[in-house]
C-alpha cells in the first residue's frame, strides 16, 4: 500500500537541508582538491590583508617565528612560516634572506635552521633540504636518495650532518658535498605494527591510501559532490523560472533540457556512487574535534595492499630529532612520543617512562638546554624535561602539577608553536594565538617589521585548509564553527540516505 506522506516527507529531508550545506560543500569540494596536490598549488599565495584578524600577523603569532640560529658574533637568522630573515644580536634590524627558494610561501615554510661545525648553514624546510651558498648568496637544494621533501630534523654528531624527513633519516659528512645516505632505524621496543587510527582515516579521506591514483579518485569525488550539488539547485530552481516564464509567454525549451540532464545524472550518478560519497562523508568527520578526540589515541592494524602496509615502522611518524653530546645519544620526537638511541640506531630505540604531553597536533619545540635537560613544546604548552630523572615540568607555568585533559581538544592554555634563546640568555615562546612573551623576564621581544608582515601571505594550500577544517568561519559562528563539521557531515550523510530512499521508493511504484 501506498504512503504518499513517508514519501512527501523523505522528499522534504532531502531537498531543504540540501540547501542549507550546499554553499560548504561546494567550498570543502574544491578545497579538498587543492589539498590534495599541495606542491602543483605552492606557488600561488592569498593576501593576508583580505582574511579574518585571527590570519594577520601580529607580535609573531601564527607560527611565523618558530626558532632562531646564531650564524655569526651579530648575525642571527630567524626562521618559521614567514621564510628565513636575517637580524642582529638585539633584532634590531632584519634583512630578507629568502633568495633562492622558489616562488610561493609554502616554499619558505621552514621547520629548522641548522649551522654545521664547519660553518655550513642548512635550512629543513616544507619542499626539501637547502644549503646556503655564500658565493651566490642564495639558498640551493640538497638532493636526497628518497622523493621525501618534508624535512622536519637536522643534528649533528661529530663530523656527520642527520637530516629527518617525517618518515625517513639521512646523513652526510659535513663537508659541503653531503652525500646523504639513508639511516635504518629500527623499530622502537614493544613495536606492535600498528598504526593511527587517525591516519588510517586521513589517507582515506584524502585518497592517499592507494597514492596518487587514490587521490584522483577522491578528487572525482570532489567534483561529483559539486555536480550533484549544483544539479541539486538546477532541479530547485528550474520550475520556478519555467513557470515565470511560461507567464510571459517565453520559451523555455533549453532550460527544460537542461533540467532534463540535472534529474537523469544527479538520480544516476548519486544513486550508483552512493557508497564511495557517504565514506568521505564519514571519514572526514572523524578528522575534526570534537570527533577526532574519540579516535585520537587509537590504533588499529595497518590496511593491507595499501600504502599504510609499508615495512618502515617509522612511516609519518617522525617529527623532529636532536643528539645530546653530552650523553652521546639521539632524541626521536614522533606523534607518539619521544624515543633515545644510545648506540647509533645498532638496536631497538627506548621509550623514557615519562614523558611530557604532545599534542596529536605535533612536535614544534625540541631543544636540549644542558645535559640530559629538553624543552618540548607543542599546541600543549611547553615543557622541560629531565627523562633520567621522571621530571616534568611546565615551564612557562613553573609547576610539576600538570593535568591535560585527553578527552577534550588537543589544546592547552598555552599553544607552543616556537621558542628562541638570545645572546644574553633571555628567553621566548612564541604561542601560535599570542605570538612572543618572555620566561621568567620583563624585556619584550622584537616588533614583528611590517616589511616581514607584507612579504608574509598565506599560502593557497593554507587558506584551503581553513576553509576545509571549517576554522575560515570562526569569523560567523565563533567558537561554535568547531561544530561545523561533525553537525554537516551528519546532515550530508542523511541526504544521501533520504535519497537514496526517495529513489527506491520511487524506482518500486514504476516497477
Amino acid at each position: 500500500m501506498r504512503n504518499p506522506r513517508f514519501l512527501k516527507t523523505l522528499k522534504w529531508l532531502h531537498r531543504w537541508p540540501s540547501l542549507i550545506v550546499a554553499i560548504f560543500l561546494i567550498c570543502w569540494a574544491i578545497s579538498g582538491i587543492v589539498l590534495n596536490h599541495r606542491s602543483t598549488f605552492s606557488s600561488f599565495d592569498v593576501n593576508r590583508k583580505h582574511l579574518a584578524k585571527e590570519y594577520q600577523y601580529e607580535n609573531w603569532n601564527n607560527a611565523s617565528l618558530k626558532g632562531s640560529c646564531k650564524i655569526g658574533l651579530d648575525s642571527v637568522l630567524l626562521y618559521g612560516n614567514m621564510g628565513v630573515w636575517l637580524s642582529n644580536a638585539e633584532l634590531s634590524e632584519f634583512k630578507d634572506f629568502n633568495s633562492g627558494f622558489p616562488n610561493g610561501i609554502d616554499h619558505r615554510k621552514v621547520y629548522k635552521v641548522f649551522k654545521s661545525s664547519n660553518g655550513i648553514i642548512l635550512a629543513g624546510t616544507l619542499f626539501g633540504l637547502y644549503k646556503f651558498d655564500v658565493k651566490t648568496c642564495k639558498w640551493i637544494k640538497i638532493q636526497l636518495p628518497d622523493d621525501e621533501e618534508r624535512i622536519v630534523g637536522l643534528t649533528q654528531k661529530e663530523n656527520t650532518i642527520y637530516a629527518m624527513s617525517r618518515s625517513l633519516l639521512f646523513f652526510a659528512e659535513d663537508d659541503n658535498i653531503f652525500n646523504f645516505s639513508l639511516v635504518s632505524v629500527p623499530a622502537h621496543e614493544g613495536y606492535d605494527h600498528k598504526i593511527g587510527l587517525f591516519k588510517t582515516l586521513w589517507v582515506i579521506h584524502s585518497g592517499e591510501i592507494y597514492g596518487q591514483i587514490g587521490k584522483l579518485i577522491v578528487d572525482f569525488v570532489a567534483a561529483l559532490f559539486i555536480f550533484l550539488t549544483i544539479t541539486g539547485l538546477i532541479y530547485y530552481f528550474v520550475p520556478g523560472i519555467i513557470k515565470r516564464r511560461k507567464k510571459k509567454s517565453k520559451d523555455s525549451s533549453s532550460i527544460k533540457k537542461i533540467n532534463k540532464f540535472s534529474i537523469k545524472w544527479h538520480n544516476k550518478l548519486g544513486i550508483y556512487l552512493i557508497p564511495i560519497l557517504i565514506m568521505t562523508t564519514f571519514t572526514g568527520m572523524f578528522l575534526r574535534p570534537p570527533l577526532l578526540i574519540a579516535i585520537a589515541s587509537s590504533r588499529v592494524e595497518k590496511l593491507s595492499y595499501t600504502n599504510l602496509d609499508n615495512p618502515n615502522p617509522w612511516f609519518d611518524r617522525f617529527r623532529d630529532i636532536l643528539y645530546d653530546v653530552d650523553l652521546d645519544r639521539f632524541l626521536i620526537g614522533t606523534t607518539e612520543g619521544i624515543y633515545f638511541s644510545d648506540d647509533d640506531f645498532k638496536s631497538e630505540l627506548k621509550r623514557p617512562s615519562v614523558q611530557p604531553p604532545i599534542s596529536v597536533m605535533g612536535i614544534n619545540v625540541f631543544v636540549k638546554k644542558s645535559r640530559g635537560e629538553y624543552l618540548v613544546g607543542s599546541f600543549y604548552g611547553l615543557y622541560r624535561w629531565m627523562p633520567d630523572y621522571n621530571y616534568v615540568e611546565d615551564y612557562i607555568n613553573k609547576t610539576t602539577n600538570i593535568f591535560i585533559d585527553r578527552a577534550g581538544p588537543p589544546l592547552g592554555k598555552f599553544m607552543s608553536a616556537g621558542y628562541v634563546l638570545k645572546d644574553d640568555g633571555s628567553e621566548y615562546h612564541v604561542d601560535y594565538n599570542f605570538g612572543t612573551f618572555p620566561i621568567m623576564h620583563k624585556n619584550q621581544f622584537a616588533v614583528m617589521p611590517e616589511k616581514i608582515i607584507k612579504n608574509s601571505p598565506m599560502s593557497l594550500w593554507n587558506f584551503a585548509l581553513e576553509v576545509h577544517t571549517a576554522r575560515f568561519f570562526k569569523f560567523i559562528f565563533g567558537d561554535f564553527y568547531i561544530l561545523i563539521v561533525p553537525l554537516l557531515g551528519l546532515l550530508i550523510i542523511s541526504i544521501l540516505v533520504t535519497g537514496l530512499l526517495v529513489w527506491i521508493k520511487l524506482f518500486v511504484r514504476r516497477k
